[in-house]
Formats: C-alpha cells, sequence, structure tokens
C-alpha cells in the first residue's frame, strides 16, 4: 500500500478507536480485523444516531411543541413507532455493511478519493462537492422511483417502507424502516458517485452521518417550507400518493422528471 492511501486506512482507524473505544473493551475490538472494526463502528454509531435522533426529535414535536407542530390526532401511536424501530434494527446490520465496503474501496485506491482538500485546492474541492451531490441526487432519485415503478422491487422490498401511509403513521423512526436490501440500494448512488467524481473522503463521510439524520427530518411531517428543500411536506406527499416527490435533498429531479408535487399547493386546493 502507498503511502498516500495510507492517510485514508489512518482517518478510518481513528474514527474506529474513538467509537470503538466509547463503549467497549479494546480487548474485545482490536484483534478484529480493520474493515471489522470499520463495519462495529459503523453499526454502533448508526444506531446512537438513529435511536439519539429520533428519540429527541419525537420528544420535542409530539410532546414539547406538539400544540406547534403536530395537531394530537396526528401523532402516531407508540406501537407504530415501536414496529418502525424494530425492522431499523434488523436492518441495521446490513445497512452498516455498505459503508464498510465502501471504506475497503477507497482505502485501496479504487474511487476517486481523495484525503486532503490542500490536494485539489478549494475551488476545485466545491465544484467536486457541487457535482457529486447532482450525482447522489440524480441516483437517489431514479433508484426511489424504479422500487415503485417495478412491480417486483415495490412488492418484496419497498412496500415494507410503505405501510407507513399516513400522517399518524408516520414518524422519524420510518426513516430507517426499510427492507435491508432497499435502504441499501438507496444508499448506493452515494457509492457510486465516489467512481465517477473526485471526492473528499472526510466529506463523504460526514455526508453519509447527515443521510442519518435527514431520514428522521423528512419523516416528521412538518412542512419547513425551505424551497428547494426536498422536506418533510414533500415527503409526506409521497407517503401518500405514492407517485410524487421521489427526490432526496431537493426537488430538483422531481421537477425535471414530472413528478413533483407542492403541498402548498395541496393546502391551496383544500382551502
Amino acid at each position: 500500500m502507498d503511502d498516500y492511501l495510507k492517510l485514508f486506512v489512518e482517518e478510518t482507524s481513528w474514527y474506529n478507536n474513538i467509537v470503538l473505544g466509547m463503549f467497549l473493551p479494546e480487548k474485545w475490538w482490536d484483534p478484529l480485523p480493520h474493515f471489522y472494526r470499520g463495519w462495529l463502528r459503523n453499526y454502533i454509531g448508526g444506531n446512537l444516531l438513529y435511536l439519539l435522533s429520533g428519540f429527541m426529535w419525537c420528544f420535542y414535536i409530539y410532546y414539547l411543541k406538539h400544540d406547534i407542530y403536530v395537531p394530537q390526532d396526528a401523532i402516531p401511536s407508540k406501537r407504530a413507532m415501536l414496529l418502525q424501530i424494530g425492522v431499523s434494527m434488523k436492518a441495521m446490520p446490513w445497512y452498516c455493511a455498505l459503508p464498510a465496503i465502501s471504506e475497503y474501496m477507497v482505502e485501496h485506491g479504487w474511487t476517486k478519493c481523495f484525503s486532503r482538500i490542500s490536494d485539489v485546492g478549494w475551488a476545485a474541492y466545491l465544484v467536486y462537492l457541487v457535482v457529486y451531490l447532482v450525482v447522489v441526487e440524480f441516483g437517489v432519485y431514479w433508484m426511489h422511483r424504479e422500487l415503485h415503478d417495478i412491480k417486483p422491487l415495490y412488492k418484496y422490498l419497498h412496500a415494507t417502507h410503505h405501510i407507513y401511509n399516513k400522517q399518524n403513521t408516520i414518524s422519524p423512526f420510518a426513516g430507517l424502516a426499510l427492507h435491508p436490501l432497499d435502504g441499501i440500494l438507496q444508499a448506493v448512488p452515494h457509492v457510486i458517485a465516489l467512481f465517477i467524481v473526485p471526492m473528499h473522503f472526510t466529506t463523504h463521510i460526514a455526508l453519509l452521518f447527515i443521510e442519518g439524520i435527514w431520514t428522521a427530518n423528512i419523516h416528521d411531517c412538518i412542512h419547513g417550507k425551505l424551497w428547494p428543500v426536498m422536506g418533510a411536506g414533500y415527503h409526506t406527499i409521497h407517503h401518500t400518493t405514492y407517485r410524487h416527490n421521489y427526490g432526496h435533498y431537493t426537488i430538483w429531479m422531481d421537477w425535471m422528471f414530472g413528478t413533483l408535487r407542492d403541498p402548498l399547493n395541496d393546502e391551496a386546493k383544500k382551502m
């Protein structure tokens, strides 16, 4: 392994030491090969991120501020939320395999990742970041749309997520309540983009972290009204119509491909 690739290994090892060292005795994880340490770190970190963000957000919007954000009759039942947690927990070990595999490919020089922003300069870094996000947005849109359009994929994979199809059944915990293969397929564009666009590795890891928080946010049914963000107002419509708002972070792909439905227009029609 050349010296440059060792920078990626050093970075992932640092992440491993922080997370695993905080929660497990060193003798439990130190003998593990590097790849399995990465998977275990992702598993511990993924569970913590999912549960903490979900519980904190649910407590805030359903109990502290329910009179502001969510009507009482629209609050999901505890049973619905526990079912979503159960589905997510079963899928989490499989979800965590994808970033472990992507890190392996980065560490072996198979991708276009670079370790330091100084390697390309800030201007190029920002351009690459924008192109990376566009590639991810395009990939997630079409992957999500095909999970609806291809009937066997919907029936055997994506339908698991769409049993939560009303405001009083959708909660932040529903964000990761998918069939494991469904969740992996929707995250694959993040990895494919690494082979297409030069990407700062640390930023890629940070975006995966943000992804976990984002999935909780877009399932809280609260329309943030922050154009052009594909927030929860849009995603709630997706859960009720099944044919609109497949996008990820923004509305652009739905706008380009004719599947956008604006929650503000829906509200205006009800008035």
